[in-house]
């Protein structure tokens, strides 16, 4: 057998290309790649990634989220309601309280008859001023005048007969001591002479009273003053104590008023009648003297409330000798009382009246309302004092509507104060009341002018009309 032994061919080279080249010896010392290398490779392009989107993304939506947040309190700013805020004002020491006066003579009366007869005449008019013990009318009473003669003949009789009765006791007196005439027969001569002199007596106060009704055919003025009123003339019929001329018409003869000095009735009241007493300081004005004050003192009071009107009434004395006031004239009457404690102030229209008292809104700090319940002192008309329940620092809200409530948001457009600088407006009206007072003693004297920070109670302007009666 010949058997052949073939050669073994050796493998094919590898292509170059396809076999990879033998790493250099460096090269092969160094650590093999691991999977977790390879993984934070392949997270880092996506954190990349998200990096950048996050960082565009808040570039792009905080601006729009703070321009949606000033345009959230730009509006909030346009929906704020907007206020007008006082500050309160202190309340002064002394306060002129202005109150509704009527002026009454001191004293007046009407004249009635005392006797009947008919008017002779009469010597006084109306607005006549009289003396006391004056002769106002004279009445003609014939039948009066023929009792009165009556009478003293009367008279006359019963004195002659007790003169009579009186000489015959004593004789028989006499001759009773020398037992001419028994004592029996004496007794009544002397009972018969107290009998006389008794009737003597009865005629003498008859004559004394028909000398009296006399008396009253001339009516005179029981004190001084002015006749404001005259019902009678010549020849009127009038009774004592009656109705002269006809049932229908007054008994009043003449009615007299006494002016020299007046009395001002006013109702104080209760929350100011502490203060006044008598004299107490009190400026009187009248709407027929505008700018004149009469200076006058409170001279008495009742000393207690009325239950109905809850007033104290008193009475202030006015000098008018010059006769400028009128009995029954409308006056205002300026009383100056202290205040009790130091309180403030506020306008009415800051008042809010609630179920739970009066109330008011204040603005805070955080720009929201807030609602207080106060206590209200003296009332000054436009003003008001509050005794409680309110800081001098709170920001009163003037004008709020009914309809507010706490927690509003608020937008103050003006701030103002209660009260207007006392030493301001006091030397604006000392000058006005200068300029119109007259000095005299025309019973205006000489007084400070009212506060005029009372609003409508100052009365410095001459053309103001009365406050509130």
């Amino acid at each position: 057998m010949n058997d052949s032994i073939e050669p073994v061919a050796p493998p094919p080279a590898a292509d170059a290309a396809t076999v990879p080249a033998a790493a250099p010896p460096a090269a092969r010392g160094a650590a093999p790649d691991t999977p977790p290398a390879r993984r934070g490779r392949k997270l880092a392009v996506p954190l990349a990634a998200v990096a950048l989107a996050a960082a565009l993304l808040a570039l792009g939506i905080v601006p729009r989220i703070d321009a949606r947040a000033a345009q959230r309190a730009q509006v909030a700013v346009q929906q704020a309601l907007p206020v007008s805020i006082v500050v309160p004002g202190a309340a002064p020491a002394d306060q002129t309280l202005t109150l509704p006066g009527s002026v009454a003579p001191y004293a007046d009366a009407s004249i009635y008859a005392r006797t009947s007869g008919y008017i002779a005449h009469w010597s006084v008019d109306l607005g006549t001023h009289v003396k006391a013990g004056q002769t106002l009318a004279q009445i003609s009473a014939p039948d009066l005048d023929a009792q009165l003669r009556q009478a003293r003949a009367d008279e006359a009789s019963a004195q002659a007969n007790y003169d009579y009765a009186k000489s015959t006791a004593q004789r028989w007196q006499d001759m009773l001591k020398t037992q001419s005439v028994s004592q029996q027969d004496t007794d009544t001569k002397v009972a018969d002479m107290n009998a006389k002199r008794a009737m003597l007596a009865s005629a003498q106060a008859n004559v004394a009273h028909l000398a009296e009704l006399v008396s009253y055919e001339s009516v005179t003025a029981p004190f001084d003053g002015v006749i404001t009123a005259r019902n009678v003339d010549v020849g009127t019929l009038v009774t004592a104590g009656g109705t002269p001329g006809s049932p229908g018409l007054s008994g009043e003869l003449f009615h007299l008023e006494q002016t020299d000095t007046l009395r001002v009735f006013v109702d104080v009241p209760q929350d100011s009648a502490t203060g006044v007493s008598a004299g107490t300081a009190v400026y009187l004005t009248t709407p027929q003297y505008p700018g004149r004050r009469f200076a006058a003192r409170v001279a008495r009071s009742a000393g207690a409330i009325d239950p109905v009107t809850r007033t104290l009434r008193v009475e202030i004395d006015v000098d008018n000798r010059d006769g400028a006031l009128m009995p029954g004239a409308y006056a205002q009457a300026h009383l100056v009382l202290p205040s009790a404690a130091p309180a403030l102030e506020l306008p009415v229209s800051a008042l809010l009246f609630r179920p739970n008292g009066v109330t008011v809104a204040t603005v805070g700090a955080n720009g929201r309302t807030a609602l207080k319940t106060v206590q209200i002192g003296r009332d000054f008309g436009t003003r008001v004092e509050i005794v409680a329940g309110l800081a001098a620092t709170d920001r009163v809200i003037d004008n709020p509507g009914d309809a507010i409530t706490a927690g509003e948001a608020v937008k103050i457009v003006a701030t103002a104060r209660a009260v207007a600088p006392v030493a301001a407006s006091s030397a604006s009206s000392a000058s006005s009341a200068q300029a119109v007072q007259p000095a005299s003693a025309t019973g205006a004297l000489d007084v400070p002018p009212l506060r005029a920070a009372g609003g409508a109670r100052a009365t410095s302007t001459p053309a103001q009309a009365p406050a509130r009666g």
